[in-house]
């Protein structure tokens, strides 16, 4: 018992760089079911790790009961508690360098990641741009772990398949035969949003054949959501009917996601069905696109009009006359994908 290891893991961050964690967290718990693996993250993160027997989830609230620097060091009296034997840093934030610092410094065996800071400078700037694939998040995850001494193959992945729908969805999903499309327009930047006047073309015309389920997040959005669903007959406002627990369970019963860069994207990947992304500022190329899916299934501006692209990482940076960039996708060109992928035509 005294060799048992424990793997603390840290990323307090945003929904969908959590996510992205999943299919590394599941080669961990089938290649290492003797070591106990402990995630600190955000407590609004925890239905993501429902599917887990031997990842422990530990809930942080950093706004109430860890904020500031003091609050810092009383989280490392707290993880310590938990008595980790190594320690992996997916964040590489302040608040997790200090912590790491804490926890090398007591002789723990700490790594964190490299996200390749300079190199997503080279590829978001203007001048002199190296326009190349980057080493993809998830890989960049992995690579912790192997060295931390747990190395593991992320395309060794497994999706599990023991889904439940919920009661409250069963009759609507199975209500006629028409298969299902996610549709999720929004993201956190506006530089990552498709103009909702184009998007409501791609679901006006996909919701004559397809049943849509339409997710989001905020009130403005729900409302959003919910003008559509009232609009169209084959729309369902999956935001205001299922809380995020209940929306996981639903996505593997869907035929196809369509996302901007953002945090369904990544979910319905996890769950095993195709995924369409839709890249504005942004681009695959920094190695946020959703894990396992096709490069023919990102559909991205057209960067002979806006060579700049991408402008930033994470699309909270418009540039000057870059305004429309998302309008040189053509709504046809997502719908005319989606029924092509929905209908095992590509």
């Amino acid at each position: 018992m005294k060799n048992l290891k424990k793997v603390l893991i840290l990323r307090f961050s945003s929904y969908g760089d959590v996510a992205i964690m999943i299919p590394v967290l599941r080669v961990l718990s089938v290649n290492y079911p003797n070591v106990t693996f402990k995630v600190a993250s955000r407590s609004k993160m925890a239905p993501l790790f429902d599917e887990f027997s031997n990842i422990q989830f530990v809930p942080i609230d950093l706004e109430n009961d860890y904020k500031g620097l003091t609050g810092i060091f009383k989280l490392f009296s707290f993880l310590k508690k938990l008595k980790p034997t190594h320690v992996a840093d997916l964040h590489f934030v302040i608040r997790t360098r200090i912590l790491s610092f804490l926890f090398k410094i007591r002789g723990y065996k700490v790594r964190s990641i490299d996200k390749g800071r300079i190199e997503k400078i080279a590829l978001t700037r203007f001048k002199n741009k190296l326009f190349e694939p980057l080493t993809p998040t998830v890989f960049r995850y992995s690579k912790v772990f192997t060295s931390l001494g747990f190395p593991i193959d992320v395309t060794k992945a497994q999706i599990p398949h023991k889904n439940i729908l919920p009661k409250k969805m069963e009759d609507i999903f199975y209500g006629d035969k028409k298969k299902w499309i996610g549709i999720a327009p929004f993201a956190k930047h506006q530089g990552k949003v498709y103009p909702h006047d184009l998007m409501q073309k791609v679901i006006a015309l996909l919701q004559r054949d397809y049943n849509i389920l339409l997710l989001g997040s905020g009130v403005n959005e729900i409302k959003l959501l919910e003008v559509w669903s009232k609009a169209y007959l084959n729309c369902y406002n999956g935001s205001k009917e299922l809380n995020f627990r209940e929306q996981l369970m639903v996505l593997p019963f869907l035929d196809l996601m369509i996302s901007m860069d953002s945090l369904n994207g990544h979910l319905a990947s996890n769950a095993g069905i195709p995924v369409i992304t839709v890249w504005g500022q942004t681009h695959p190329y920094a190695g946020f696109a959703p894990f396992g899916q096709p490069e023919k299934y990102s559909v991205c501006v057209d960067r002979e009009k806006f060579p700049g692209i991408p402008t930033s990482i994470y699309g909270n940076h418009i540039p000057k006359g870059y305004e429309d960039a998302f309008r040189t996708i053509d709504p046809l060109t997502i719908i005319e994908k989606a029924i092509q992928i929905i209908e095992k035509n590509i």
